[in-house]
């Protein structure tokens, strides 16, 4: 006999994603993305003592390697112009490309996904506000960085405060260097086109795009190589965090009531199992066929009435 399936016990369809959802989630983590970084401008004098702190951390253990990128991105137009255009515009539109790729080609993907990169985008959110850093090119002179983006404003949007348009410099929070989202988010894209991409550009691509923009956010003097090290740590938690935040966002959409879709009138009762083999409009196992073998009369054969039924009298 086929198994039926006890009521009640099924398993509860995950929601299918729209669009008209999902973009006011993005603009929201994106808001408050943007709202950390102005909120989390900390005092000035702090955040050169942070960037001076990792600048000796890195010198100690051979690390620096802003210095020597720096110098050649200063010295090289052809280098530093394209650096500058990468650093200012490419982690605004690969990013939510690769997003909305996800979610048309590869939509089973794509809610882990999108989980992991909101998850680590918050807890960078937090290094911000918890430790506001001075980036290498607003350190002084003396130390030997050169602003690319200053230098090289004259190709770009940019002005000389920061990659923020023109005249929009200091709405932004110069002091958000550590970690680097730049990196992190550059990486979250390598993995996703090395992992869902199929073919070998996009896998070579999904090596490159994190690789060249840790040299970028280095060589414009715009992260240490520290930042780029702890947004790769950002990104590694938010990945082992990002499981446990579904499933939590999953419980609390189970607890949330549901709406039933109302059953027509003159429909009859839903349908029961094929195991209990009956048809529409029956609400137990042959109840059509009894109701047939009453219409035939007493005249009815056996046959007719259905098994177990008393035999005419004679």
């Amino acid at each position: 006999m086929p198994q039926t399936e006890t009521p009640g016990t099924e398993a509860a369809p995950r929601p299918r994603l729209r669009w008209w959802t999902e973009l006011p989630l993005i603009l929201l983590v994106y808001g408050c993305y943007s709202a950390g970084r102005l909120l989390a401008r900390g005092d000035v004098t702090s955040a050169v003592d942070h960037g001076l702190t990792i600048l000796r951390i890195e010198k100690a253990l051979h690390l620096n390697a802003e210095h020597p990128l720096n110098r050649l991105f200063t010295r090289e137009s052809w280098l530093g112009v394209p650096a500058d255009f990468w650093y200012a515009s490419l982690h605004y539109l690969v990013t939510p490309a690769i997003l909305v790729w996800l979610f048309h080609a590869r939509a089973r993907h794509y809610r882990a996904a999108r989980t992991w990169l909101m998850t680590s985008t918050f807890m960078g959110l937090i290094g911000f506000t918890l430790l506001p850093t001075c980036p290498p090119r607003l350190l002084s002179a003396g130390h030997g960085f050169v602003d690319t983006m200053a230098q090289y404003s004259s190709y770009g949007w940019w002005g000389g405060e920061a990659s923020a348009p023109r005249g929009m410099g200091g709405m932004t929070n110069q002091y958000a260097a550590m970690p680097s989202l730049h990196v992190g988010w550059a990486l979250w894209c390598g993995v996703m086109l090395w992992r869902y991409g199929g073919t070998r550009v996009t896998k070579t691509l999904g090596v490159l795009y994190p690789l060249v923009t840790a040299l970028v956010v280095m060589g414009t003097a715009n992260h240490y190589f520290l930042d780029a090290v702890a947004g790769v740590a950002v990104m590694g938690v938010g990945f082992l965090l990002a499981p446990r935040v579904m499933r939590a966002a999953g419980l609390v959409r189970a607890r949330l009531p549901r709406r039933t879709a109302p059953v027509a009138e003159g429909t009859g009762s839903p349908i029961v199992s094929a195991g209990c083999q009956t048809s529409a409009g029956e609400r137990i196992p042959r109840q059509r066929a009894s109701q047939l073998d009453t219409a035939a009369g007493p005249d009815a054969s056996p046959s007719d009435a259905g098994e177990g039924a008393p035999a005419p009298a004679r």
